[in-house]
C-alpha cells in the first residue's frame, strides 16, 4: 500500500510545479490539462473549469510522489490541517531545502536541532502548503 498525497491548487498549478522544480527537484511524471479530457469537465456550478488549467499532475520528489491538480481553478487554496514531511539526507541538504520552500512562504519554525533529528524546521511555502523538513541523522550527543 502506499499513500500520495493530492493537492489542489486552485489554478496556481504550473505555478507550484516550477516551484517545486525549483526548490525540490521535483520531475514532472504526468500533466493533464482539462483540454486532454475526451469530454468537457463540468464544475459543481454547472460551469466549466479554464482548458488551460491542470486537470492532473503527478511529481516525483526524491522516492516520493505527490499529485496535484487545479480542481475547478476558483480562487486561493487552502492547505489545513496537514503537513508534508520532508527528510533530507543531512543537514546541508536540509539548510537547501528550507531555505528554497521559504521564497515567498513563512518560517513556522527557523531551523535547529531536537532530540529527534539533527536538523528540524518547519516552513509554509507561498501556496500555503505546510512542510516539515529535518534530518535523517539523529541528534549528537
Amino acid at each position: 500500500m502506499n499513500i500520495q498525497p493530492y493537492l489542489f491548487f486552485d489554478g496556481r498549478s504550473d505555478e507550484a510545479i516550477a516551484f517545486y522544480r525549483e526548490a525540490l527537484g521535483a520531475e514532472v511524471l504526468t500533466l493533464k490539462r482539462y483540454s486532454d479530457a475526451p469530454e468537457p469537465a463540468t464544475c459543481p456550478d454547472g460551469s466549466s473549469p479554464p482548458a488551460d488549467k491542470v486537470m492532473h499532475a503527478t511529481l516525483q520528489i526524491g522516492e516520493a510522489q505527490i499529485m496535484l491538480s487545479d480542481g475547478f481553478a476558483k480562487g486561493q487554496p487552502e492547505f489545513k490541517g496537514v503537513s508534508l514531511s520532508l527528510l533530507a539526507a543531512d543537514d546541508a541538504q536540509v539548510r537547501r531545502l528550507f531555505d528554497a520552500l521559504t521564497v515567498g512562504g513563512q518560517v513556522q519554525m527557523p531551523l535547529a536541532p531536537t532530540f529527534f533529528s539533527s536538523s528540524f524546521g518547519m516552513v509554509t511555502d507561498r501556496f500555503g502548503v505546510a512542510w516539515m523538513v529535518l534530518a535523517d541523522v539523529p541528534p549528537a550527543g
